[in-house]
């Protein structure tokens, strides 16, 4: 059975430490969307070596590459957020301001990941050395206003080829980072009379920097939760893009498909967000057995009535399943067994969904206090409800997980 390792321990505590004094303090400012999170990740990078560590791991896998050895993977320096330290990182930050971890997911996981599985030597050159150590801000940008879940069958953003270049035009919505990103990999159809109906048209894949000519970035949009991670809008009007933006270099499905690699990202980013919902079920729970110890009613604590003693149960049902889907899922990656897109949309939807549960529960124990502003309850459970939706709604990872079991 698998634990937490006492170096896991050790680098849990060094993380508390840091959030106390480095995190903790500026949560106000970063839920008022006042201080955008990317210097508080960039001091979290130095503080642990973890810049450095990116740093050196990407130059040796574009050694080993350049050298015809072995190609260079997809993490994105050091710490992948699917081995054991990555999650600790993960939940232990999830339970303080969720939207950093977003913020830094989407940058070091979606962009640069995409970027080193499907990109040329030179593109991985060219982009990802500061994308590694945060010294520049990445998104990825797939959903549009009409086609969220239909991320392909709907979308409308679209290239058109004109000479060796591309012509990109479009919308893309809720991108996390997308109003400060540096670097945006775009998803795009490939517009072209050929009979083909425009819902299967071949998609392709752009990296794009800030200030290209016709490319706009929204302001952050306000949202109910996940304050700390700026989302918003992006534009393209006639946005002129050199083939060698173009992701791979190709149109070649076998090697450039953009659907393929956007796979490949929902597959680990839902993975991912078991490791979110954990870092808020602990902190609630922490919170909430705390409160009933010391919260009194005609006399006594509130954790000596029964109804009181079954929320912190079910809470504690809660972690136990939610941490053992974590563990398996690091077991799995450690072994090179790939976790399907249907069991990590599996994962996706049961921890999603206790996060939030338990969360709303944790602002019931608490009473009035819970639904103050004051008191923490109140922003993890608007934070939670945000898992049941990010990363694909809850909804749509019913019908991943049905088809995995059908086409088997």
């Amino acid at each position: 059975m698998y634990q937490w390792s006492d170096e896991d321990l050790m680098f849990r505590d060094a993380v508390r430490g840091f959030i106390a004094k480095e995190v903790t303090p500026h949560v106000d400012q970063l839920e008022s969307g006042a201080l955008p999170p990317f210097d508080i990740i960039r001091k979290l990078y130095a503080t642990f070596g973890l810049d450095e560590m990116a740093r050196d791991s990407l130059e040796k896998a574009l050694a080993r590459e350049e050298a015809g050895t072995t190609g260079s993977g997809r993490s994105g320096g050091g710490f992948s957020g699917a081995g054991s330290m990555g999650v600790v990182l993960n939940s232990e930050l999830a339970g303080v301001s969720l939207g950093l971890v977003a913020s830094m997911g989407v940058s070091l996981g979606l962009a640069v990941g995409t970027i080193r599985s499907r990109g040329t030597l030179a593109q991985k050159k060219r982009w990802l050395p500061e994308l590694v150590t945060m010294a520049k801000v990445g998104a990825w940008a797939i959903t549009e206003p009409d086609s969220g879940s239909d991320a392909f069958g709907g979308m409308k953003s679209y290239v058109r080829r004109d000479g060796e270049d591309y012509i990109l035009n479009g919308r893309k919505t809720f991108i996390t980072n997308g109003p400060h990103a540096d670097v945006t990999i775009v998803y795009a159809k490939l517009d072209e009379e050929d009979g083909t109906d425009r819902r299967d048209r071949k998609v392709l894949t752009f990296v794009l920097d800030k200030g290209m000519p016709g490319f706009v970035q929204s302001p952050a949009f306000k949202k109910m939760g996940m304050n700390s991670s700026p989302t918003g809008e992006l534009f393209f009007e006639n946005v002129r893009i050199t083939p060698d933006r173009l992701l791979g270099e190709t149109e070649n499905p076998a090697k450039g498909d953009g659907k393929d690699s956007a796979k490949e990202s929902f597959a680990a980013e839902r993975i991912g967000i078991a490791s979110l919902a954990l870092g808020i079920i602990n902190e609630c729970h922490r919170l909430c057995v705390d409160y009933a110890k010391s919260r009194t009613l005609w006399g006594k604590e509130i954790a000596q009535f029964q109804l009181i003693q079954l929320k912190l149960a079910e809470m504690e049902i809660a972690r136990i399943n939610v941490q053992n889907m974590v563990f398996n899922a690091i077991e799995r990656t450690a072994a090179g067994d790939k976790v399907t897109l249907a069991e990590a949309s599996a994962m996706k939807l049961y921890s999603s969904r206790a996060a939030t549960e338990v969360a709303m529960e944790a602002v019931q124990l608490f009473g009035g206090n819970g639904y103050m502003a004051e008191y923490k309850v109140e922003q993890l459970a608007r934070d939670a409800k945000s898992l049941m939706i990010y990363a694909g709604s809850n909804e749509i990872q019913v019908t991943h997980i049905a088809k995995g079991l059908i086409s088997r």
